[in-house]
Formats: C-alpha cells, structure tokens, sequence
C-alpha cells in the first residue's frame, strides 16, 4: 500500500488535514498527475472561508456588511477630508458601481454624507459624518482585536515569514 500521509508527517502522526486527505485520494485516483499545488491554493481557499466566517460577524455587529465596513475603512484612514467615487473605488477595488451602492446604504444609515465635488461639477465627494467616524472607530478596533485572535496561535517568525511569502506572491499575481 502507497504511503498517504502529507509530505513531512511523521509515522504515527495523524498530522493532516482535510486538504491532505484531497491530495492522497487524488494521489490514489489519478497517479499521472501531480496535486501537489492543492497544498497551497486549497489551503489558502479553505482558510479564506474560514476568515470570512470570523471576520464578517464583527462588521455586523456594526450593522455593517463587508462592502460597507471598507468603504468606511477607506474614508477613515485616508488623509484627506472627501475623497470621490472613484478614489474609494481605488482603495477597496470595486467597481464605481459598487461603490456608488455602498455610499446610498451608508448615506441612508448616516454614516456618510456626499457633496458635490470641487473638482469636478459633475461628480460627488464622500465623507464620514461624526457617526460614520464613531461606528468604524468602534468597528476597526473590534476587527483588529479579532484579527490578532485569529493569529493568536501562530508563532511570531511563522507568522512573518507567511506574510513575506503571501506578500511576494501577491506582487507577482498583481504585477
């Protein structure tokens, strides 16, 4: 019988998770090829759900989705007081559409006000209303809080060197 165990288990360790039992049943079914990259891009998958599962509640505990909690993170962190449609669409990589749908929902809650822009007669600023400010305050501090949980177990040099790894990735992938 074929060793099934994940590069680097042990004998004797169930060390293995769910993506490791993918590759060895593919290992089995199809031995011409190669599963090897499940390791990574299925690993990266599953935990992106998985995030997205501890992440998402913390916004709505904000009466914020996702789309919403970044379009306030964006206005927050810039450095200027309005920023317009399409800047916002540059900071959280949507479409102006989505950010116009965006900006009517937090309008509507008032957490943001728009303008007319100055530059351009035709367009519409954005910017937080003191409540906008108070409620990403409270809900960028809650997210930061859960996201040093969600590292909590990962060692500080694992945790650096996956950051360097995915960053380096990122840059080739976005190049």
């Amino acid at each position: 019988m074929s060793d099934t165990r994940p590069p680097g288990a042990a004998h004797g360790d169930a060390g293995g998770d769910h993506v490791d039992s993918i590759q060895a049943q593919w290992r089995r079914a199809r031995p011409d090829l190669d599963p090897s990259p499940q390791g990574v891009i299925g690993r990266v998958s599953r935990l992106a759900d998985y995030l997205q599962g501890e992440l998402t509640p913390v916004f709505a505990r904000h009466g914020l989705g996702e789309g919403e909690f970044d379009v306030l993170a964006a206005l927050r962190r810039s450095q200027v007081e309005r920023m317009s449609c399409s800047q916002i669409g540059e900071r959280t990589m949507v479409t102006s559409g989505a950010v116009t749908k965006r900006l009517d929902r937090l309008e509507r809650a008032g957490l943001v006000a728009r303008f007319r822009s100055e530059s351009d007669g035709r367009g519409r600023d954005a910017a937080l209303t003191a409540r906008g400010r108070e409620v990403i305050d409270a809900a960028f501090t809650e997210h930061m809080a859960n996201e040093h949980r969600l590292l909590a177990d990962l060692p500080d040099a694992d945790r650096a060197a996956l950051e360097r790894i995915l960053r380096a990735w990122l840059l080739r992938v976005e190049d």
